[in-house]
């Protein structure tokens, strides 16, 4: 099992281009989990490679059969990431990606899964807001919900120990560099690993123990620099 990175920052903050930018110079290394939502695709998104696409009753459903590591409601529709989608990434040996707001994060949190948390941010509100409408996909309506939400989200990036990191993208190269370094830094060295060292060291119950001291000592970790 590899350590997932959980990456979260407003829409139309670049969070999409970096990863994709991740997958492209590392192929084999790196694995999206695919969320899903009840929205309808925007031009050019594909079911199961933007987004596995469902109607609000499967997805509540699925919701409720515990299917999902986390979900959230968002602009009157319903986001989530199931445990299949990132088993599916984590059983090739690959780094899980996921993409998700500061209210799924915060499901994973509880879910006691170990991963890294990195938070994507604009230079200022007015250059999120410049995005956005440069897209040219989204009404009026759903440009100012958009904004009122990151403005909440961004108010999280802030919470002491919550994010790994916390990257400005000013400048796709660079917060592209600095998110490498994140990596490098937060889910390569505290990946499967030392894990496996201890259960072929000490043996399964040992190993046992460690989890459960790595388990309380998260937050710590989290906290770090």
């Amino acid at each position: 099992m590899t350590r997932p990175l959980v990456v979260v920052g407003p829409s139309g903050v670049g969070k999409g281009t970096l990863i994709a930018m991740l997958q492209k110079e590392f192929p084999d290394k790196f694995g999206f989990s695919v969320s899903h939502t009840t929205r309808a695709p925007r031009p050019g998104e594909v079911n199961g490679t933007h987004y596995n696409f469902v109607d609000k009753a499967t997805m509540e459903k699925d919701i409720a059969s515990g299917k999902f590591l986390e979900h959230a409601h968002v602009h009157q529709n319903i986001y989530g990431t199931s445990f299949a989608a990132v088993r599916k990434v984590t059983a090739q040996g690959r780094i899980c990606l996921l993409d998700i707001d500061v209210q799924g994060a915060e499901s994973v949190k509880r879910s006691n899964m170990d991963a890294a948390y990195v938070f994507i941010a604009p230079p200022s509100m007015d250059e999120l807001e410049r995005r956005l409408r440069g897209r040219g996909t989204e009404t009026e309506d759903a440009v100012l919900k958009r904004l009122e939400n990151a403005r909440i989200e961004m108010a999280k990036k802030d919470v002491d120990g919550f994010f790994d990191a916390v990257i400005v993208n000013d400048d796709v190269e660079k917060a592209y560099e600095a998110l490498k370094d994140v990596i490098k830094r937060h889910v390569e060295t505290k990946g499967s690993s030392g894990a496996n060292h201890i259960l072929s060291q000490y043996g399964p119950v040992a190993f046992g123990i460690a989890c459960a001291i790595a388990i309380a000592a998260r937050v710590f970790i989290n906290g770090r620099p």
